[in-house]
């Protein structure tokens, strides 16, 4: 997925994902106008449509990532 860096704010535990209601990671805006949010699943599943209709995609995957290293750490 392409990142594009934007002002826009950091996504929250509160923004969902538009497809399956969980928690949103990638924000896409629209070349249209308005936004999508999606979970890094659909975020990935939709990934070549969203390119072609995205004006910016705001991907904030890497935190899951960064969640998964934080826990195994506290595990040791």
């Amino acid at each position: 997925m392409t990142t594009v860096l934007t002002p826009a704010s950091p996504l929250t535990a509160a923004d969902r994902c538009d497809r399956c209601g969980a928690q949103a990671y990638l924000r896409v805006v629209l070349i249209s106008g308005g936004e999508l949010l999606f979970c890094a699943h659909h975020g990935r599943k939709f990934e070549p449509e969203l390119k072609k209709i995205a004006a910016e995609i705001q991907d904030e995957t890497d935190r899951l990532t960064a969640v998964q290293a934080q826990a195994a750490e506290e595990e040791h």
